[in-house]
């Protein structure tokens, strides 16, 4: 992921808006500290609902047969709400 500074994201966003477009991810720094990023929004979508689904796979080997709702309810467990 490319580090960009504020300055520089604000002078060219059209150039990084152009760039996210084509897939690159982006992160905006302030005085060399990250504060934010510009990613996808396909992507960002994706790549979560991919984790989502690898984390489920990986609990269905450890677990077998267990049902799904019990499954979700294990990833929930030390949670606050």
């Amino acid at each position: 992921m490319n580090k960009i500074g504020a300055y520089e994201a604000k002078t060219h966003l059209s150039q990084l808006l152009d760039r996210v477009l084509r897939g690159e991810s982006l992160t905006i720094t302030r005085h060399g500290r990250p504060v934010a990023r510009l990613v996808p929004v396909e992507t960002d979508a994706r790549e979560r609902a991919e984790r989502a689904a690898r984390r489920i796979r990986n609990r269905r080997r450890r677990f077998g047969r267990t049902p799904l709702s019990e499954l979700i309810a294990s990833s929930h467990e030390g949670h606050r709400y």
